[in-house]
């Protein structure tokens, strides 16, 4: 989905503990594949060996076409971009991938694992992700209402997230390691309307809501899906927090989208705060969000900088700024950045760091951010310096980018020593 750009909208050179910053196009060293299928219930072994580095990883991928099924048939056909993207992804080598704006369809997803990330492109080494877990979305869902106000009910401005089809920009989640299919929680359904001090879009003039009453109880708050995905790492769990917030601009006066991006993003911090989780139910009626002390990573693309741009109410500040997030990772010395764009910035009017931006027209919007309790090893973004020999995989061709837009965004991670005793 078309994220902000400047005024009109809103790889890796890791940031290591103690070691340098490695080239970016040295493969980052990944840890050993992924273990056996652990218990549901399994905790942590005092017996099991020291705690194994987890990169984690988002990629707004771009590979979102304006027809469903013509994705599938592209990388049927071949795809130059598909093959670039794949290569990224294996030059930074996550172990735990977001792919975002890949369109909802399993033959294309699998298509994709098989001959493009499963196939060595330009030199790379091949990489497998043997579990999945690609949730529906409500792009292009028909909502049967008006929503855009526009006096006619149907079209991409009338579904529950806008898009062209069902599933259009959708997510899924490509992982080495074990999902806990049976722990996963979605959150399509979820109401705006049942957000409490929900930022209602109003019209200007009148104070009055924009949505007819019938509409605003009806439209769901994520403009695609809200997952919570439990990964299991040697007997431990991971819980990747995803989501992929509307842009919040392509709207009027009334700031509908600018405050829906605000709280697609309050949702995914209310979700990780048991404090503040007790209003959410997701798909399958449980109440809550995560339970006190889960380790945990949200990641996605939020459309939303900390500092530039155009969205609202400091909409990124409430993860950012969120006692149970990384600190450093979020707002310190750990926080990704790539030689890459530094060297793309700064924009006109911006005032954060360029080197932390993750699209090309100057922007952070992605995001890996993980819980206070886990240990940060490096981070980094995909973003070549101009001289470095794989800078082609981000340029622009003809006004067409390689690969996309979006840069990926990777954190590596592990549970502290003392968590193991």
């Amino acid at each position: 989905m078309p994220a902000r750009r400047p005024l009109i909208c809103a790889a890796a050179f890791a940031l290591l503990a103690c070691a340098g910053r490695p080239s970016a196009e040295e493969p980052p060293v990944t840890p050993d594949a992924a273990p056996p299928e652990a218990s549901p219930d399994a905790g942590p072994d005092a017996a099991a060996p020291p705690a194994r580095t987890v990169r984690v990883a988002t990629f707004n991928a771009a590979l979102n076409r304006p027809e469903a099924g013509a994705l599938a048939a592209e990388l049927t056909a071949g795809s130059a971009q598909a093959r670039a993207v794949a290569e990224i992804i294996q030059r930074a080598a996550p172990d735990v991938l977001l792919l975002q704006e890949f369109d909802h369809d399993p033959a294309a997803l699998d298509h994709f694992r098989a001959a493009y990330l499963a196939v060595s492109q330009s030199g790379a080494d091949p990489i497998d992700y043997p579990y999945v877990f690609a949730p529906p979305s409500n792009t292009g869902e028909p909502s049967g209402l008006d929503l855009d106000g526009d006096g006619e009910v149907g079209g991409p401005g009338d579904a529950h997230g806008f898009g062209q089809f069902p599933g259009q920009y959708a997510f899924a989640i490509l992982s080495r390691f074990p999902i806990d299919e049976a722990a996963v929680r979605t959150l399509q359904t979820l109401r705006w309307a049942a957000m409490p001090d929900a930022r209602v879009p109003t019209l200007p003039e009148s104070g009055a809501p924009f949505y007819p009453e019938a509409g605003w109880q009806a439209l769901r708050l994520s403009s695609k899906n809200h997952v919570d995905v439990p990964i299991r790492v040697d007997g431990r769990v991971l819980h990747l927090v995803a989501a992929h917030p509307t842009p919040p601009v392509f709207d009027g006066p009334e700031d509908r989208n600018g405050r829906r991006n605000a709280d697609e993003i309050r949702l995914l911090a209310d979700y990780i705060d048991p404090d503040r989780s007790g209003w959410i139910v997701d798909d399958a009626g449980q109440s809550g969000g995560l339970a006190a002390g889960a380790s945990f990573v949200v990641a996605g693309d939020l459309n939303a900088d900390p500092v530039d741009g155009d969205s609202t109410d400091r909409a990124a500040a409430q993860l950012l700024e969120h006692p149970l997030i990384h600190a450093g990772a979020a707002r310190g010395e750990q926080v990704p950045r790539s030689e890459g764009g530094r060297a793309n910035g700064p924009q006109p009017d911006q005032a954060g760091d360029p080197a932390h931006d993750t699209a090309g027209w100057g922007l952070r919007v992605d995001y890996v951010l993980p819980s206070a309790d886990l240990e940060v090893i490096a981070s980094g973004v995909w973003w070549p310096a101009a001289d470095d020999p794989h800078a082609g995989l981000v340029a622009r061709v003809d006004e067409q980018d390689v690969s996309s837009d979006h840069r990926l965004v990777w954190i590596d991670l592990r549970w502290p020593a003392a968590s193991n005793d």
